[in-house]
């Protein structure tokens, strides 16, 4: 019988390639019927916070940091090709691109969904006085999950994260 899991160096790779594709796909190309290079049209939203880029970069990051600001469990190898499971293993996959300080790039997924399939999320940093603005993407997901991901973001990481670093910058 064939062993049909994936490796972590056929993830990078497929996630590397996906990347690098997109950059030359617009965003009608992507949202067309199955045709297109993600099938879906991604989420994009936009975040401030009153932090620098490299204390947001860190939460991302940071198992301890991670799971202090969502109070659930967080596993984080921050290093690219490294594995990360989050809300309590709600949610897996691995990094694929890290520029410090400045963006983060992952291969995401829910366990629920069809073995082997991974979207991408994009978390780009850029500082703004003394804070930072967010530029988020997240793409090739099942697009019956977009209600539930639209509100998800901000329900689950931005909202918790200005409450960590409110509290963090209070002490």
């Amino acid at each position: 019988m064939a062993d049909n899991r994936i490796t972590r160096r056929q993830l990078v790779c497929r996630a590397a390639l996906a990347c690098g594709g997109l950059a030359i796909v617009s965003d009608e190309a992507l949202a067309t019927d199955g045709s297109g290079l993600m099938g879906s049209k991604p989420i994009h939203q936009e975040e401030d916070f009153g932090v620098s880029p490299d204390r947001v970069y860190s939460a991302l990051l940071d198992a301890k940091q991670f799971g202090e600001l969502t109070g659930q469990r967080a596993e984080i190898e921050p290093t690219p090709g490294g594995s990360f499971k989050l809300f309590n293993d709600r949610i897996v996959g691995r990094t694929i691109e890290l520029v410090p300080n400045q963006r983060v790039v992952q291969a995401w997924r829910e366990p629920s969904w069809t073995e082997g399939m991974y979207s991408i999320v994009r978390f780009n940093l850029k500082a703004r006085g003394s804070g930072t603005q967010l530029i988020f993407d997240h793409w090739g997901f099942p697009e019956e999950g977009r209600p539930h991901l639209t509100i998800g973001w901000p329900e689950h990481y931005w909202e918790p994260m200005r409450r960590y670093f409110a509290a963090k910058t209070a002490l």
